[in-house]
């Protein structure tokens, strides 16, 4: 067996600045032993497909996030590896367990899981290999998974068996108590609400130009595209639900304000990556949410948002400032108001169904957009 904090520090050799994931009972060493030392930083998670995309963001701002996770929840990690991490050419570690592996023993809900794990990261295009128990092979083994995501630009697994790390024990320290804001109202009701890209113009010209924009997928992140495509505009074509957990990965290691561009549809598909994001506070993240209880880019079939209070609801996960805007001047006020305090804040508008007739799609590939939003991020550009 290995050592926890062997292999944490050979992850540290490598660049891996913290760890975020869900836990697993073979990942118990090692989440204990990150979870109890100050000096190395954990993100737990709500989500494996969450984690993945915090990950993605830390890449896009220069820093290496490690994904920890059963293999089970590699089922919830298949959207934004096939198309976040992927298109995108984001190199992410990961650490999968192998639980239900051929030959052992385990609970029935991993038996086919456990069969399949390495074919199902071999089909999602994802190197990997399994982590060796015996500390003198370890290095060799990180060194052959780095190699092959600065080679390939994608994500890599090291499969960790039963065993492998050595018991350690968890002394985990109390949370911080958590922030109870009161919901800010801006605004005096227009007589009808604003169209979406009259609110991304909004937004755009009330933000400062160092700022970084994340775009959720769909007709937003279209109509941020055609009111101004720029380095700092960071569009998901694909991974529905996963911009406000990029956002918090780029604004936990960019000292750039950061402000994500949301939607009702994809807002609810990730509810707890609100909880996540309160609890891990980014001060320069701004989490804009533009509801139009629709899912304008499948053709405007109802969402869930009309039962939803989600201003209450980021109060609730520990937002800092929490923002319900009624009409463009509110919004506008909001944004000010946010961009002056610490974060995250959120900012909440309800916007017209439809977009601008006859809108087209992001020409840059997904890979550009990724490498020039990390030059930008980086200040190179």
């Amino acid at each position: 067996m290995i050592g926890a904090h062997a292999l944490l520090d050979e992850l540290a050799a490598r660049g891996v600045v913290e760890l975020t994931g869900v836990p697993c009972s073979y990942l118990t060493p090692l989440i204990n032993r990150v979870a109890s030392d100050p000096a190395v930083r954990y993100v737990p998670a709500t989500h494996e497909g969450e984690a993945l995309a915090l990950a993605a963001g830390a890449w896009l701002a220069g820093a290496t996030t490690c994904v920890i996770s059963q293999n089970s929840g590699l089922g919830n990690m298949v959207n934004p590896l096939t198309s976040l991490t992927h298109p995108c050419r984001i190199p992410v570690p990961l650490i999968v367990t192998w639980r239900g592996e051929p030959g052992l023993a385990d609970e029935p809900q991993h038996e086919l899981l456990g069969a399949v794990t390495p074919d199902l990261l071999s089909l999602m295009g994802v190197g990997h290999a399994v982590l060796p128990s015996d500390g003198d092979r370890l290095g060799a083994a990180l060194d052959a998974g780095w190699a092959a995501m600065r080679r390939d630009d994608l994500p890599y697994a090291f499969v960790l068996r039963r065993g492998t790390v050595e018991p350690t024990a968890l002394s985990e320290p109390e949370p911080a108590v958590p922030v109870r804001p009161d919901v800010v109202r801006c605004g005096e009701p227009d007589s009808a609400a604003p169209r979406r890209v009259d609110s991304v113009e909004c937004l755009l010209g009330t933000i400062p130009d160092t700022a970084a924009v994340i775009s959720t997928t769909g007709k937003t992140s279209r109509e941020l595209f055609t009111l101004a495509d720029r380095p700092q505009h960071f569009y998901l074509v694909g991974a529905m639900g996963s911009a406000s957990a990029v956002g918090l990965g780029v604004a936990r290691h960019s000292s750039r304000p950061v402000v994500v561009v949301d939607g009702d549809g994809a807002a609810l598909m990730r509810l707890g990556t609100l909880a996540t994001i309160g609890a891990h506070a980014a001060p320069g993240l701004v989490h804009v949410l533009l509801d139009n209880q629709v899912h304008d880019s499948t053709g405007g079939q109802r969402s869930l948002s009309a039962q939803v209070d989600f201003p209450g609801l980021a109060s609730a996960c520990g937002y800092r400032q929490v923002y319900e805007c009624r009409g463009l001047s509110g919004f506008a006020e909001a944004l000010k108001s946010a961009q002056a305090r610490p974060g995250p804040s959120f900012v909440h508008l309800r916007v017209q169904p439809g977009s601008l007739p006859d809108l087209g799609r992001p020409t840059v590939p997904p890979s550009e957009v990724a490498r020039r939003f990390r030059e930008f991020l980086s200040g190179r550009t």
